[in-house]
């Protein structure tokens, strides 16, 4: 397979934005790419003094146009086949997380690979957003054809794309990244504050579920001929 482009998308983690892009920018990637989604805090600050020392592509949206803009822009500005999508908000990122999020890929067990921090709120075998996460690995190939639906679904990317994956029928592969810290809202900021960002959210990835509900249907009616085929 030819190239590997990590692309980190990152909206106000002055906090965090240094240490996740340093440690991306150390590994084998061939190209990492950094979207700024319109940051109003000191992340354009922090991105561009680094930048004198380590490699990676910034490109700054003038405003914020959501997650999923952010990562449609990633996309379109690479050309590696393999893509890796790390959140700016994450704490203890570790090399041993990018091996594992590589190595189903490259041994083709999957199309699609999704991280899992087992250091969250909620335990991971019983957790029911972890199809939601951030850290993801993927073919080029299989999400160019939602670009154009992935710019306007913003927090209901991660929906979207698994709307997508399910409706074509690829294998899709949970890794769990120990030791991997990824904050909740509430941990970074107010309460009120985080339950507004939480309905605001719910609202987008239930607006993507409407707007695609043709993959909605296609996923279920194959979900449906597989368990009859069992």
């Amino acid at each position: 397979m030819k190239g590997i482009t990590a692309i980190i998308c990152v909206f106000n983690e002055e906090a965090t934005i240094r240490n996740v892009v340093t440690k991306v920018a150390d590994y084998f990637f061939d190209d990492v790419i950094v979207i700024n989604d319109g940051s109003t805090d000191r992340t354009d600050e922090i991105l561009k003094g680094i930048g004198r020392f380590f490699d990676f592509k910034y490109i700054i949206l003038p405003k914020n146009k959501g997650k999923g803009y952010a990562m449609a822009t990633g996309i379109e500005n690479t050309n590696s086949e393999i893509i890796v999508f790390i959140d700016a908000d994450l704490s203890n990122l570790t090399e041993d997380h990018f091996s594992l999020l590589l190595t189903p890929i490259f041994n083709k067990e999957a199309d699609m690979v999704l991280g899992q921090a087992n250091e969250t709120l909620i335990n991971y075998s019983i957790n029911p957003f972890k199809s939601f996460t951030g850290e993801r690995t993927l073919l080029k190939k299989d999400i160019f054809p939602i670009l154009d639906k992935m710019k306007e679904s913003r927090f209901g990317v991660e929906t979207l794309i698994n709307l997508h994956y399910q409706s074509q029928g690829k294998k899709v592969k949970y890794v769990m990244l120990d030791g991997l810290i990824h904050p909740t809202k509430f941990d970074k900021t107010t309460t009120q504050q985080a339950i507004k960002e939480f309905l605001q959210e719910g609202q987008q990835i239930a607006l993507t579920v409407f707007k695609n509900f043709s993959l909605l249907t296609k996923s279920v009616k194959r979900t449906v001929i597989n368990n009859m085929q069992l």
